[in-house]
């Protein structure tokens, strides 16, 4: 039962349980549901799927220099940055108008991990982590919106910071 007032919550549709990620399943995440089920209003988002990739589809990895890197297929090498960010520059001028109050990214995502995605070399070799491509646009237009991700939620402190901050 939702509480009278409910706020809205951005959130990686993939932990909804919706079918969108790219082997075609989900991350249901039922401790993020039953934790803020009662106050949020979700907006699901997969990047990938909004902006024209398909289910399932290849998976994908974030590839050269931290400051600009590139998504990239990993079994075809086919870039598909361009389509994304593309996409992140519409989703953006939309969210402004939504009163988003805070966002749930899936950890380690190449488009939503929010500091914990790995970064590659064209050699393949690790070279590092950041935040996803989505994630990092989203963090950078609404700086004071709270974001974290389904991880950094079970810790306590965290969680309990993120709920301070999006009830304020």
């Amino acid at each position: 039962m939702k509480t009278k007032q409910t706020i809205k919550l951005g959130i990686s549709s993939c932990l909804l349980g919706n079918n969108v990620r790219y082997d075609g399943g989900h991350k249901l995440d039922q401790y993020i549901l039953d934790t803020f089920g009662r106050i949020a209003e979700w907006v699901p988002i997969c990047p990938e799927v909004a902006s024209g990739m398909p289910v399932p589809r290849g998976p994908m990895q974030l590839v050269g220099d931290v400051a600009k890197p590139r998504l990239i297929t990993i079994e075809t090498g086919i870039d598909r940055t361009d389509e994304l960010t593309r996409w992140i520059g519409i989703k953006l001028r939309e969210l402004e108008q939504t009163g988003l109050r805070g966002f749930v990214f899936k950890a380690r995502s190449p488009s939503c991990g929010v500091h914990d995605t790995e970064l590659f070399s064209d050699s393949g070799k690790s070279v590092g982590i950041r935040a996803g491509l989505f994630a990092e646009a989203v963090m950078s237009r609404f700086p004071l919106v709270p974001v974290e991700d389904e991880e950094t939620l079970r810790d306590p402190d965290i969680r309990g910071r993120f709920i301070a901050l999006i009830m304020a």
